[in-house]
């Protein structure tokens, strides 16, 4: 899908493992004029992990700022407001994994306040989110409640977000486009 213009913002970006979804999102933010904003929301726990950070920062330009924000991506939005930054949230699953993972966190009410901030949001904002629950059901609580609040959270973003687009095997399906957005960067 060749783009001629932005797309409406905010625009969810969502997708299975490994199918394009930051590269497509990273391509999207950087139709809006430098300097970008990267919201990184993984812990660095292993090797692994890290070897998928260093990945995504080096198809990263210097004009990209990242903000490592793996539980408090609603304050890092908030504080991001009147910048005019483009900004990119690099992605809301692990986000929530954090949130589940955390000592007696509730992700609820970090849920709904990122679902109330996405329509205030006065900046290009795109998200990146896995999509869980097209697989077999977990066989333990813990997946099952992460796979269910995932999929509650995608649903509630996808209602706010003007565009939103699937991406398989590299290839973007455009779910929903609406006009009128916030693509404000000068």
């Amino acid at each position: 899908m060749q783009l001629d213009a932005p797309p409406s913002t905010p625009l969810l970006v969502l997708g299975g493992a490994k199918s394009g979804k930051s590269v497509y999102a990273e391509q999207i933010v950087s139709m809006f004029p430098p300097p970008y904003c990267y919201i990184a929301t993984a812990k660095v726990l292993d090797q692994e992990m890290s070897d998928r950070v260093r990945e995504h920062r080096k198809r990263r330009a210097s004009y990209w700022k990242t903000i490592e924000s793996p539980l408090h991506l609603v304050e890092e939005l908030r504080h991001l407001q009147g910048n005019g930054l483009p900004v990119l949230v690099d992605c809301i699953t692990l986000w929530l994994s954090n949130l589940l993972l955390a000592e007696s966190s509730d992700p609820e009410p970090a849920v709904d306040g990122l679902i109330n901030f996405l329509g205030a949001a006065d900046y290009p904002l795109v998200i990146v989110s896995n999509e869980v629950g097209a697989g077999i059901v977990p066989e333990n609580n813990l997946a099952r409640r992460f796979r269910d609040l995932a999929g509650r959270t995608n649903q509630r973003m996808a209602a706010i977000c003007r565009t939103v687009t699937l991406i398989v095997a590299g290839l973007p399906v455009r779910l929903k486009e609406e006009s009128g957005s916030v693509n404000r960067a000068n």
